[in-house]
């Protein structure tokens, strides 16, 4: 399985897998340390399921931490909710006559994102490196980047061809045309702030630009705003 969500979601997700013939999940994977991506892990843990993850992920749930833009502090998780198995780069798992491959996206989303490319399947699942339809949230104060949003995009882009099924972090389930876009949307937001920072504007004069409001329409109606949104990803540019 791949992530979790919230704890209080993991008897719903138990009882999904029962319905299909299962108990509990034998792998979890986390593709980064946001709650609700690793909520429920604690619970699984404590159910025995192996828990597998980049390694900065099980640092960030190891220590805790805080994150400023939901105000949402997470004390350290308990040992049965930690990764038990760990990689820098990536990792490969071979289930259900399928090769199951972990990538490692560095500085993308937070510091520790994976997304999971499914060969024989054709399904590539992003983690939050894709929010499909709206700006994506990037947590600079963990190390995420928009520079490496667009890299881990332009990664998983080459990996996929006209009948990948792409699943997205969250938003609903894309192909590469839809994953193009947002590419591409990233990149003429970076081009855009990058020149404002040149021009030596502060995050507070560069909102006041409306750089973004061409494409606030399309863009602007999920977590933030594009003014909110500038604010939270400028000190990254």
């Amino acid at each position: 399985m791949i992530d979790d969500q919230f704890a209080p979601l993991t008897e719903k997700i138990l009882a999904a897998i029962k319905t299909v013939g299962g108990t509990h999940p034998k792998f979890l994977f986390n593709t980064h340390y946001h709650p609700d991506h690793t909520g429920g892990n604690e619970n699984l843990g404590d159910e025995g399921t192996l828990i597998f993850s980049q390694e900065n992920v099980r640092k960030r749930l190891h220590d805790g931490y805080f994150i400023k833009e939901f105000k949402a502090e997470q004390p350290p998780f308990d040992p049965d909710g930690l990764p038990v198995i760990t990689f820098s780069k990536d990792i490969s798992f071979h289930l259900n006559g399928d090769k199951v491959h972990a990538v490692f996206a560095p500085h993308a989303h937070t510091d520790g994102d994976s997304f999971i490319v499914f060969s024989k399947a054709n399904v590539i699942h992003t983690g939050d490196i894709f929010f499909n339809g709206f700006y994506p949230f990037i947590d600079v104060d963990h190390g995420g980047s928009l520079k490496g949003m667009i890299l881990a995009a332009d990664t998983i882009l080459a990996l996929a061809d006209d009948n990948t099924r792409i699943i997205p972090g969250h938003g609903p389930l894309a192909g590469k045309p839809q994953l193009q876009r947002y590419r591409a949307m990233l990149a003429t937001v970076l081009e855009r702030l990058s020149k404002l920072k040149k021009e030596g504007k502060s995050p507070e004069e560069a909102v006041a630009t409306k750089p973004l409001a061409d494409l606030e329409e399309e863009w602007g109606d999920g977590h933030f705003k594009g003014d909110q949104w500038i604010s939270f990803i400028y000190p990254s540019i």
